[in-house]
């Protein structure tokens, strides 16, 4: 079966190169068929890693251990989930998903575009399948997953199990975790490869964005439910009580979605203004080559973290990719700037136009710091030979006050006119939000908080709230007026008008509860190391932890010793928590089992581990969390309002004159 995997890497690998050579040579010499043979190239590329991936599957769950892949992976105690995300549990099978994800992505982009933009397909396929032959490459030359382990030792003897998959990805998360990161990833060379498509035929620049819209979008939550994914992984898995430790890698996936964010609000610009077409360029193109980016740092040991492959020789080929394409980037986007000249101008500060340029300048700030942040001791090692390492105190000075800026423009996007607006305007549009926003941070020091960047930070959520609910009630308002139907009716029926409008608000809510989730971690309480022997307790916050009784047993898979500790609050009993811990036989691995309780207000965090020396003896890691469910709630509401965006409006309203919508008053129609 092996070498039924590996010939078939080894053809999508010849058809991948045959498709560019045939797209372009086609596009130049003005031969269609030789173009549409390109365009059959890229579905059997498809089907041929799709047979590839399917042997790999199969031979991770028949237990197929000549394979160094599936014995390094997969295990006969392994539950079958996770023997099936084991195919990207590992190096080399995690660069196959890439590969499979491409050449999918690369089929439904030839398909739809079979019979559309003929002038640009030939280079959206060349570009596609370029990106395809360097992930075939290692696939099929330097990491293939069809090697077998006696290869080269001139010894074969049969090995009756592997060593099974890392204990840390034997979580249910991991299960969608990776597939919805690299569905992000590798999503985002669509739109960049037809605005580098649109650069090299000159086309105008709106084409390109109308094609790709709603693909960045898509992808743009794929990204998203990964990034929140991960959180959710670290949180449950790694036992420190958080969910972000600015590590590379958590870094590495903020980066794109950062500047992919960016680009979803510049767009907007080209579209109706015709400006920041090189903005837009230059945003598109960094939000891909930060996903290769990302790629590289966790296969190529560039930096040192829990989610990383470790090291690799893929180092050389990722660092040449990004050199070569940066660069060719780079040149085509400065050889076009002729072709990318903005059709107006900023004509005042006071408008959303200024307010969306803030946005991007901030986030743009936000990536430089985080990128910087992450290959610091990567470019300090090179220098100097020593690893300065940059702690979290630096990345929460810098992004803190960025991200309540972004809040704040949040905000203020909805509420200012284009073009300009006036002083008075803006007095009207912005004063009960911001009484609401300063009520809120003046009953909280009330309370007792004290904390500069809380504050802030709750007087700017309730601030954004109230901006954006200032807005659909006005717009509903204008259509109870003619329909006399009841305000949630209404604002139902406004958002169904303009899906991306309001799509994109609730998205803003989301963001928001996020903010209102992360918030709250400045007020965690933590209590470690405590040794308890059973029968004792101890106190963190309001809550006393009592351990009751520490059980042990074992499966095929691993041994589990499982902690009943009883939890009471203000002396009313809560019930039992149960944390675990676990040996994995065949890895020799350690692992733990969190036990936390969810709450609106506040999780109860609970870890453990046994002295060596006293098998009697525990040793409990506990936090208590505020908040931090709202952070998992947020992400819902993102996901309702995507999908409201990417929903087509049930009528195709246009009012030119109402730009100034919830700045007058008094004209409160639908923008389209």
């Amino acid at each position: 079966m092996e070498n039924v995997g590996a010939l078939a890497v080894l053809l999508a690998f010849c058809f991948a190169i045959y498709a560019i050579v045939a797209s372009l040579v086609g596009k130049w010499t003005k031969r269609s068929l030789l173009i549409l043979s390109a365009e059959r190239a890229v579905y059997c590329v498809w089907a041929l890693i799709t047979t590839a991936v399917g042997v790999l599957i199969y031979s991770l769950f028949t237990g197929d251990y000549r394979l160094t892949y599936v014995y390094e992976t997969s295990n006969t105690a392994m539950a079958s989930i996770y023997k099936f995300t084991a195919w990207w549990g590992g190096m080399e099978g995690s660069l196959m998903l890439w590969s499979w994800l491409l050449s999918t992505y690369s089929a439904v982009v030839v398909f739809q575009n079979r019979k559309k933009f003929r002038n640009l397909m030939p280079y959206v396929t060349g570009i596609l399948m370029t990106v395809q032959t360097f992930f075939l490459t290692m696939n099929a030359f330097v990491e293939s997953p069809f090697k077998v382990w006696w290869a080269g030792r001139g010894v074969y003897s049969d090995i009756s199990d592997g060593e099974g998959l890392n204990p840390l990805l034997q979580y249910w998360t991991m299960a969608i975790h990776p597939p919805m990161l690299y569905l992000g990833y590798v999503g985002f060379i669509v739109p960049f490869a037809f605005a580098m498509a649109s650069l090299i035929t000159k086309q105008p620049g709106e084409e390109w964005i109308n094609t790709t819209r709603r693909w960045t979008l898509v992808t743009w939550l794929f990204q998203s439910t990964g990034v929140l994914l991960g959180m959710n992984w670290a949180y449950s898995i790694l036992g420190w009580g958080g969910y972000w430790e600015w590590d590379p890698v958590e870094n590495a996936s903020l980066l794109p979605w950062i500047t992919a964010t960016a680009f979803l609000h510049s767009v907007m610009m080209q579209e109706k203004k015709g400006m920041m077409k090189v903005w837009n360029m230059v945003l598109v193109s960094t939000t891909f080559w930060l996903c290769i980016f990302g790629t590289a740092l966790t296969r190529t040991g560039m930096a040192q973290s829990v989610h990383a492959f470790g090291q690799s020789p893929l180092g050389p080929y990722f660092y040449t990719f990004l050199s070569v394409g940066i660069a060719g980037t780079v040149w085509l986007i400065l050889s076009r700037l002729d072709y990318l000249k903005s059709e107006a101008q900023l004509e005042s500060v006071l408008s959303r136009e200024s307010s969306f340029m803030f946005n991007n300048l901030m986030l743009l700030a936000a990536s430089f710091a985080i990128l910087w942040g992450t290959l610091f001791p990567v470019i300090s090692e090179a220098i100097s030979g020593q690893k300065i390492s940059v702690d979290i105190p630096f990345f929460n000075r810098i992004n803190i006050p960025i991200a309540l800026f972004l809040l704040l423009l949040t905000g203020i996007g909805p509420l200012i006119a284009w073009r300009r607006s006036s002083i008075e305007s803006l007095k009207r549009a912005f004063m009960w939000p911001t009484i609401a926003g300063v009520a809120v941070a003046a009953g909280l020091m009330i309370a007792g908080m004290r904390q500069f960047y809380p504050l802030v930070s709750f007087m700017l959520c309730t601030f954004v709230l109230m901006t954006v609910g200032i807005e659909f009630v006005k717009g509903a308002n204008a259509i109870r007026t003619k329909s006399g139907t009841g305000l949630v009716m209404s604002m139902m029926e406004l958002t169904h008008r303009n899906t991306r409008r309001y799509g994109g608000y609730i998205v803003h809510i989301g963001i928001v509860v996020i903010f209102v989730g992360i918030t709250g971690s400045a007020f965690k309480i933590e209590q470690k190391g405590k040794e308890l022997s059973l029968g004792q307790s101890t106190q963190i916050g309001r809550y006393t932890l009592k351990v009751d009784a520490l059980t042990q047993g074992a499966n095929p898979n691993f041994r589990w010793w499982r902690l009943d500790l009883g939890v009471s609050r203000d002396g009313q009993d809560l019930g039992m928590m149960h944390p675990e811990r676990r040996f994995y036989i065949n890895k020799k691995q350690a692992d733990t089992e969190v036990a936390i309780r969810h709450r609106l207000n506040e999780d109860l965090y609970v870890n453990f581990r046994t002295d060596e020396d006293n098998d009697k003896l525990v040793i409990l890691d506990s936090y208590v969390n505020p908040l931090t469910t709202w952070v998992w709630m947020g992400y819902f509401v993102i996901l309702l309002g995507t999908v409201i965006c990417l929903t087509p409006p049930k009528t195709r309203m246009v009012w030119p004159r109402m730009e100034v919508v919830g700045i007058e008053g008094k004209r409160a129609k639908v923008e389209e």
